[in-house]
């Protein structure tokens, strides 16, 4: 049987990018320096956690427990807002604002905080109230797809040096604060008059 020219065509442009080293987005493995992460949330089992673990993993993330490094999406929020009024003082567009802050950790110890913000605006039809709200909560997904593609990309430019580094400063912090507690801790204790 003869080889038609499109099914070489075929061949020769799939070898050529494998050659070249062509990956689709979220299919390669080392986007990231960091290979096993724990990932916590106040809602353990909302849709912005389970979106990060499954991003994180389709990035060739181990996402588990025991993890020297944990993600913590320590507060998700959404505002709100009028962006534009018609002639007759009637919302036209609004515009939705979603944040999501979150933490690297380290056992007890906080090494980096930091919040990732999106927005967008939408034109809010007071005429047709159902397409409107379904662009709104459209828009929510998509807000959320975009705040998880800038957190990965943040994560990606964290490596176990960065982290480690990260980790002496807080660890040498934290010492230093509780020296700092307990030397006031004694100066009340030998301020106070003895009985």
């Amino acid at each position: 049987m003869k080889p038609s020219l499109s099914g070489l065509l075929l061949v020769m442009l799939t070898t050529l990018l494998a050659a070249c080293g062509f990956q689709l987005r979220g299919t390669g493995v080392d986007d990231f320096a960091l290979r096993e992460l724990d990932l916590r949330a106040r809602n353990a089992y909302g849709e912005t956690v389970k979106d990060v673990r499954q991003a994180l993993t389709g990035s060739g993330v181990r996402v588990h427990t025991g993890a020297p490094y944990t993600l913590v999406l320590t507060r998700e929020s959404e505002q709100q807002r009028t962006a534009s009024y018609t002639s007759s003082a009637r919302s036209a567009e609004y515009q939705l604002t979603s944040t999501l802050d979150y933490e690297i950790r380290s056992g007890n110890l906080s090494l980096l905080s930091d919040r990732v913000e999106v927005q967008k605006v939408y034109v809010y039809d007071a005429n047709n109230l159902i397409a409107s709200d379904q662009e709104g909560q459209q828009l929510r997904r998509e807000l959320r797809r975009e705040q998880i593609q800038q957190l990965l990309m943040r994560l990606q430019m964290l490596d176990p040096v960065r982290l480690e580094q990260l980790r002496e400063q807080a660890q040498a912090r934290a010492e230093a604060e509780a020296r700092a507690a307990e030397a006031a801790a004694a100066e009340r204790r030998a301020v106070q008059p003895q009985p």
